[in-house]
């Protein structure tokens, strides 16, 4: 065979096999999210790497405590590769209100400033500018072939508004608009006509997308994506891709969303979003906490792989079991429940999504909450927190604990997906038959090989299953990646009696 022949058969078996590498090297990061080879890991900067000496949760910076910043953010990133993660989702790096704050440090949410970035987040010992600093903690990433996604908040802080109030909403008293109960924001003016594009707001958020950009970053999540309109997201999403064209826009949207998130504000929903531009959004695998059944976890995979399909650019969604607006699995259901979780977000058609410190096994449970404050960076004198939540309002501790038995069930999750990457990415998903409708069952194929996934969604009882094995053959080869004592393969029949939250995961080839 020429050189040339040899090219071209490798180039189209690329082709056919849709991007089937495993190794995510030459894939941009919205390439890798497109075809689900993107691992998400969600981080606050202000904690990731923070040293809690005391152990009292809150970092005191009068005792030589540290909180997290883009430089020492850096000591983690091999930690994190070995977790087989690739992308990080950075929560917002912006800079923070301080006047009708929530919190001591203030919400990363509450944005007051488009053009720069939070000096909480800088390394006072360093030489470098703080946008250096961010610059080199991006470059130190992309060495490990990790990807950057950086937050946009929806909402701006009071003091953004006492600086430029000509950007909010009024409310009936002439007041800045407080939406839903997020009453350390204001909410945007954001025009639907031909305005638009010469207004303060929407030029202020193309300055933050060149900021980005310029910075080395390879996309951004906007949070609450819904309460900005069509027209506002197409033109910002088509501006940032005339910059670079790979640029990866996560709308923080779901199904489930229905209703504008508060009076005044506008309602776009996720399909229109994906629509506008954005590559992905959030699905409602949250819900995993109230499904029961295999139908549930049936419908919402399948509703979701039809509504995907109906568009021209390629769409994904992330594996949101959990985020930071979310409660810990440990609190629902223990390190059980979290295992269950790490299962499908490794074998589902999504891109894997994790919150920092639930790997870690953290409930998110601080003593503090709610406490008068020995000292305070806001107008704010009480340690606010979300209980069971990340805390994303104080100077506060590095999330995790001292287990370790969840790392050990995502690397070992992990390594069967990078074996079998292009099965979980490109394969069919196969809801499979059997006698217990409490069992998630579901089988991915591709190209001659499967991996079958077997849970029992009950946490506290053992149920007794048979489920109905598709492609098994006489020479088939069969590898157990997670299994169980009590279990019994009879050509395509699998018999076992799963402990609560039991799993079994195997391959076919």
């Amino acid at each position: 065979m020429s050189f040339k022949k040899a090219v071209f058969l490798i180039i189209a078996l690329c082709f056919v096999s849709n991007i089937s590498l495993a190794d995510n090297e030459e894939l941009s990061l919205r390439e890798m999210f497109q075809n689900n080879r993107a691992v998400i890991y969600s981080l606050n900067m202000r904690t990731f790497n923070a040293d809690d000496k005391n152990g009292n949760g809150i970092i005191e910076f009068s005792q030589g405590e540290v909180s997290g910043s883009f430089i020492n953010a850096i000591e983690r990133l091999d930690e994190i590769k070995s977790l087989g993660i690739n992308t990080l989702h950075v929560l917002p790096i912006t800079p923070v209100g301080k006047i009708k704050a929530l919190g001591t440090a203030g919400s990363l949410y509450a944005m007051a400033d488009f053009a720069s970035l939070n000096m909480q987040l800088s390394d006072i010992q360093s030489e470098l500018s703080l946008k250096d600093q961010a610059r080199k903690f991006i470059d130190e990433c992309h060495k490990r072939n990790i990807k950057v996604i950086v937050d946009l908040p929806s909402c701006g802080a009071y003091d953004l508004y006492i600086n430029r109030p000509d950007l909010f909403v009024l409310d009936d008293s002439g007041l800045p608009f407080v939406p839903a109960d997020w009453t350390d924001v204001r909410l945007f003016k954001v025009p639907d006509d031909e305005t638009l594009f010469s207004s303060d707001i929407f030029i202020l958020h193309k300055i933050f997308v060149n900021y980005m950009i310029n910075l080395g970053v390879d996309g951004i999540r906007a949070d609450v994506a819904t309460i900005k309109p069509y027209l506002f997201w197409k033109e910002l999403i088509d501006y940032a891709r005339s910059k670079k064209e790979d640029f990866l826009f996560l709308a923080e949207a779901s199904e489930s969303w229905t209703q504008p998130a508060s009076e005044k504000a506008y309602f776009t929903d996720y399909k229109k979003l994906l629509e506008a531009g954005f590559d992905g959004y959030y699905g409602d695998y949250f819900e995993l906490k109230n499904w029961k059944t295999m139908e549930e976890l049936e419908n919402s995979v399948q509703d979701r792989q039809k509504v995907l399909k109906k568009y021209k650019d390629k769409k994904s969604v992330i594996g949101s079991f959990e985020t930071h607006d979310e409660v810990s699995p440990l609190i629902i259901g223990g390190e059980n429940f979290s295992k269950i979780i790490i299962w499908l977000n490794a074998t589902l058609p999504l891109n894997p999504y994790y919150v920092d410190g639930f790997l870690q096994a953290d409930d998110y449970i601080y003593g503090y909450s709610n406490k008068r404050a020995s000292e305070t960076y806001t107008d704010d004198e009480y340690y606010y927190v979300h209980q069971g939540q990340i805390d994303i309002f104080n100077f506060s501790r590095r999330p995790g604990s001292d287990s370790t038995i969840l790392i050990e069930e995502q690397k070992n999750a992990m390594n069967l997906r990078n074996k079998y990457i292009d099965v979980i990415a490109d394969g069919s998903f196969i809801p499979l038959s059997s006698d217990n409708e409490k069992i998630f069952a579901y089988q991915r194929t591709y190209n001659k090989k499967s991996v079958v996934v077997i849970i029992n969604r009950n946490l506290v009882n053992t149920e007794d299953v048979s489920v109905k094995i598709k492609n098994i053959k006489k020479k088939s080869k069969i590898t157990f990646i997670k299994d169980i004592d009590d279990r019994k393969l009879d050509k395509s029949i699998l018999s076992a009696k799963l402990k609560p939250a039991g799993i079994i995961v195997f391959t076919i080839e």
